[in-house]
């Protein structure tokens, strides 16, 4: 379990007291396994940061398919960041792949509390740093890696997430058939 002092000390030149004013946002909930926390065309007005459990995003095509797109794991942030920017719509849905306990924030107390305190300002600037960061670095994996080494850095960031959610999920975000995943851990575990 993740607490959000945890969260805040990967901010240390954020000053306390404006990281206690943060902390003092959140309410912490609860929800259950495939409990959706955003869904496609709702607006977000929340986001969180996980305190334990698994969390995708993930989209829809028109034929039904789903592509999880992110796994979220404790001590991230997930929710619809476009939808609080924005205003619009989501185009994600953000599921709980397992029961999860989150640390919930409203975006406009985040937001009025950023406009009145730098340093809120500041934390905010950080945490879309790294989030691009991610994405970025998600854009590169899928460009670059192949399937195998997409699986192995996965199992890096979360060497047990084979126990944790099922199968498809882990081949859906990995951008290969469950076929192909099989054939993967195969090759992998028979060496």
């Amino acid at each position: 379990m993740v607490s959000l002092k945890n969260f805040t000390d990967n901010f240390p030149d954020i000053s306390k007291d404006s990281l206690n004013s943060f902390i003092d946002l959140a309410t912490e909930v609860q929800f259950r396994k495939n409990v959706s926390l955003t869904k496609v065309g709702e607006v977000s007005n929340c986001f969180f940061i996980i305190k334990s459990g698994i969390v995708r995003s993930y989209y829809t095509d028109e034929k039904g398919k789903e592509y999880t797109r992110t796994i979220f794991v404790p001590g991230k942030t997930t929710g619809s960041l476009s939808s609080l920017i924005s205003g619009l719509p989501s185009k994600l849905t953000y599921e709980c792949l397992t029961k999860c306990v989150v640390y919930k924030f409203y975006f406009e107390a985040f937001n009025n509390l950023k406009n009145q305190d730098p340093q809120i300002e500041k934390l905010y600037s950080k945490m879309l740093e790294y989030i691009f960061l991610l994405m970025e670095s998600r854009i590169h994996d899928l460009a670059v890696l192949n399937a195998t080494q997409r699986y192995l850095k996965l199992k890096r960031e979360i060497p047990n997430i084979e126990t944790m959610i099922p199968q498809y999920h882990i081949a859906s975000y990995l951008n290969v058939s469950a076929v192909q995943l099989s054939r993967i851990r195969k090759e992998i575990y028979s060496k």
